[in-house]
Formats: C-alpha cells, structure tokens, sequence
C-alpha cells in the first residue's frame, strides 16, 4: 500500500503539468471517445460482412458489460477500498481535477473497461499497430485516472487485467459459441 501511495503521489501531484491538467479529465470521459466509438461501428459495417460485424458488435457490448459488471457490482463492493479523494490519509494532497464520486476505488471500472474492449479488438485483428494503439488508448484512459484523482496505481492495474482477462473469455466465446473463425475478422486487404 506504501508503493501505491508513493506511486500515486508522484504520478498525480509532482508530475502534472497545464497540458495535462487540460488532456487528462477529456481522457477520461465517456463522450470524448465517442468519435472513435462511431468509427469503429462504421468501420465494421462498411469493410465486413453484416453477420459478422454483429457478431463482433455483440461480442464487443458483452466484453464491455462482463468488464463493466464485475468491476463495479462485484468486485469493488467486496474490496472497499475508498478513492485517493475520498482516503483519510492522503486526500488533503490529492490533485483533484474532476469531482470525487462516492464509489470505491479497487479495481478502476475505467480501466476495466477500456481494456477489455482494446484487447478484445487486438485479439480479433491480430494487427500489431492496431494493437499498439488500441493499449496505447486504454493506457492513456487508466493513467488519466490517477492523474485526475480518481484511482491508486493499483486499482488501475487491476481494472487493466480483469479487462483483458475478460477479452480472453469473450473472443475465445465469439469465436466458438456466436461462430466467428479467427481468420474471418482479418482487416480487408
């Protein structure tokens, strides 16, 4: 819990700058990625078969509710844990950016989520571009967490593995049970 701590404090109060004060809260919001969101469901109806684009829709939507759901009905009311705003012993040096919310804090739901979806998407394209951004992208997300105030180091490493534990699942489950063959997902050449 020291290194945490620790860990925390330099990522969300030494290391801030006026760029980042601005990015990290836009990082964060569900609405700043809807363009991406949109692209990605344009993406799949234009360059794939309509039954597959579904099937990977709703493999998608599952990923994110199995990710979402544990995180924070399942796991987080069993942990506890407050939010770095919310803890006794170090919320009077929190650099708070965005309002606290009263939800706990282990594992980060954000973090769960984006990385759930962005392994889920890695593991279907197996493009390795593809899939520096997509981590890139859910990294940029659970690092805006602790910059903002919202998370330990630890609540967001969390959130990063069950997301991609949940990924394995759901791809091994698109590609068995809703029949979408690995190969039928390769980006169009």
């Amino acid at each position: 819990m020291n290194y945490d701590y620790q860990l925390f404090y330099l990522l969300n109060h030494q290391l801030t700058n006026p760029f980042f004060d601005w990015l990290m809260p836009l990082a964060r919001n569900q609405y700043f990625w809807s363009p991406l969101y949109l692209f990605v469901l344009v993406y799949l109806f234009i360059n794939y078969p309509r039954r597959t684009a579904w099937i990977v829709l709703i493999g998608a939507l599952i990923t994110f509710a199995l990710s979402d759901q544990l995180s924070a009905s399942v796991i987080k009311p069993l942990v506890g844990r407050l939010r770095p705003c919310r803890d006794p012993q170090i919320m009077a040096v929190v650099n708070s950016l965005v309002p606290c919310g009263s939800g706990k804090s282990f594992v980060s739901s954000h973090a769960a989520n984006h990385f759930a979806i962005a392994t889920y998407f890695s593991l279907l394209v197996s493009n390795n571009r593809f899939t520096f951004f997509a981590m890139l992208w859910a990294m940029l997300v659970g690092y805006g967490q602790i910059y903002v105030g919202l998370h330990f180091p630890a609540d967001v490493l969390g959130g990063a593995l069950l997301g991609i534990l949940v990924a394995l699942v759901t791809v091994t489950f698109t590609q068995r049970y809703l029949a979408l063959p690995t190969a039928t997902f390769n980006p169009p050449t």
